[in-house]
């Protein structure tokens, strides 16, 4: 009989040990749970032509997890990842950070050729991504189960900003570009030259240059040359920087109207000033003074926290982490099959308003705006660059999407 209870009782007390071990493994019940962190990481160019991107994106992650504080009873470790603006790098580190750290989730990236190969391997891990990029492949023909995207893509970008400002200026019918030669660059180009066509638009030349590039003179000397209405630049981040700077010298925005379809936004118009700013039009996925409660609730937070007005890097890594964390919190687990579940179909009220992520495709739909620089005397504060000229959202439809996912 002793030998039984005996028996009985180290039984037991084996089997308490192996489930309190299997607790911690797993990360299962209560203890557990706020034991294991939940891993997220961001990825964001640090370094190279456009570390300032990435430093502003940064900060947008760090804001979302500093605001979530925990999900499901676990702190977040966020994790931050320097892309180099390099796609195959890229993909090397977010490889390596699966493998080691087993991550799940992530957001960020500043290319389109970048955020296509991280796309790539978090859905071979079967993660989930939310990205800012533009390129149609993302939510289009390159879409896949686990990459969302919040930023309004090239097609949507230039409905927004060639369709009307061509209507505001019915008689600016000889247009000119300057494109970055990659996926990027020729997604804003392909978009632009529909518009042109259906608006009886006449263009009247083009130039490609690549993402090392920093000088832009020869570009804007063949530009001029063409004695367009409207140079519409397609670079982005420092390049249109670079460019418009050097158009300045030459005296083109006295010559013709200068519209750049993608900006940076806040950061893009601190850096070159509103004698440059002035009379430019923009394109912009975000600006800090939309009046909606969402957007001035997060202009406050990012203000007591950093001391400053949003970016767009900011917000747009901000919402995207925001959001993942968000839908984490929703289905009451990590396993991100789930949480894609919850994303698809998703409709919020967004830093631009009212946005919504299709189930199809993954992307979100939400405005994008078309920006005029003001003069300097015109400006109520010191980030005051800009009027909001008009903003609406131009996707394509499922038919015409080239998504297919599996």
């Amino acid at each position: 009989m002793k030998k039984r209870a005996f028996a009985v009782c180290t039984l037991a007390l084996f089997a308490s040990f192996a489930l309190s071990v299997l607790m911690t493994i797993s990360g299962g019940g209560i203890a557990g749970a706020a034991e294991k962190k939940l891993l997220f990481v961001n990825t964001t160019p640090l370094s190279g032509a456009f570390a300032e991107y990435g430093k502003s994106a940064s900060m947008g992650a760090q804001l979302a997890v500093k605001e979530t504080s925990k999900v499901l009873g676990r702190e977040v470790d966020l994790v931050t990842i320097d892309t180099e603006s390099n796609p195959g790098k890229a993909a090397r580190k977010i490889q390596e950070v699966i493998e080691q750290k087993n991550a799940r989730f992530f957001s960020g990236a500043c290319l389109s050729s970048e955020a296509l190969a991280i796309g790539k391997e978090v859905n071979k891990a079967g993660g989930v991504f939310l990205t800012p990029v533009g390129a149609d492949e993302v939510t289009g023909a390159e879409c896949n189960k686990s990459t969302f995207r919040w930023s309004v893509p090239t097609h949507g970008a230039i409905e927004q900003t060639v369709r009307p400002l061509a209507k505001k200026m019915p008689n600016a019918k000889r247009w000119y570009t300057i494109t970055p030669q990659y996926v990027f660059g020729d997604a804003l180009l392909s978009n632009a030259k529909k518009v042109f066509a259906d608006m009886g638009i006449t263009h009247v030349g083009n130039s490609y240059h690549s993402l090392k590039e920093t000088e832009f003179s020869g570009y804007l000397a063949e530009a001029m040359a063409a004695k367009p209405d409207v140079l519409l630049l397609l670079n982005f981040g420092n390049q249109s920087s670079a460019t418009l700077r050097q158009a300045m010298s030459f005296g083109m925005k006295n010559k013709m109207t200068i519209l750049v379809a993608w900006s940076s936004g806040l950061d893009q118009f601190r850096s070159l000033g509103s004698e440059i700013t002035e009379g430019v039009y923009w394109g912009a996925q975000y600006w800090h003074t939309v009046n909606n409660p969402e957007n001035k609730a997060f202009v406050a937070l990012t203000k007591k926290h950093f001391s400053t007005n949003p970016t767009y890097p900011l917000a747009a890594d901000y919402i995207e982490t925001k959001l993942i964390l968000n839908a984490i919190s929703a289905a009451n687990t990590d396993d991100p099959a789930k949480v894609i579940s919850r994303l698809e179909g998703l409709k919020y009220k967004g830093l631009t308003g009212d946005e919504e992520i299709r189930a199809f495709d993954h992307q979100v739909i939400k405005d994008y705006y078309l920006l005029l620089g003001k003069k300097k005397s015109g400006m109520k504060d010191g980030d005051d660059f800009v009027d909001i000229v008009s903003s609406g959202k131009s996707f394509v439809s499922q038919k015409d999407s080239a998504c297919k996912m599996k």
